[in-house]
């Protein structure tokens, strides 16, 4: 099965534990339509460049799926109407990366990466 990384952005005004359990409702659309997610990741509460639905911030979180496309396209289409939901982002990868992702990882561990690669 194809594998994807997706991003959303919820509405600020969620609590934290409303804003995961958007993550598991998701998850269980994807699961319930032949995939599985294998990764999730709840970044936070961050600050947005610029409004969207007159909101400053978002509640933002990543997930990493291994699912057939009808599940993926399924899940982006309840996702677009999820009152909840401001932005959703998907992309289709060869593989997934080791570890978390970058928005986890602490910035000394950038840095060293940045060090390695050069």
């Amino acid at each position: 099965m194809p594998l994807y990384e997706h991003v959303f952005i919820a509405r600020q005004d969620l609590s934290n534990t409303q804003a995961e359990g958007l993550i598991e409702h998701f998850s269980t659309i994807l699961s319930d339509n032949g995939g599985k997610v294998v990764e999730h990741e709840y970044w936070g509460v961050k600050t947005m460049a610029y409004k969207v639905n007159k909101n400053r911030k978002g509640h933002y979180a990543f997930l990493r799926s291994d699912a057939p496309s009808p599940a993926v396209q399924e899940m982006e289409r309840l996702m677009r109407l999820h009152e909840d939901v401001m932005r959703v982002l998907t992309i289709k990868v060869d593989e997934h990366a080791e570890g978390p992702s970058v928005q986890m990882q602490k910035r000394e561990e950038r840095s060293d990466r940045r060090r390695e690669r050069t």
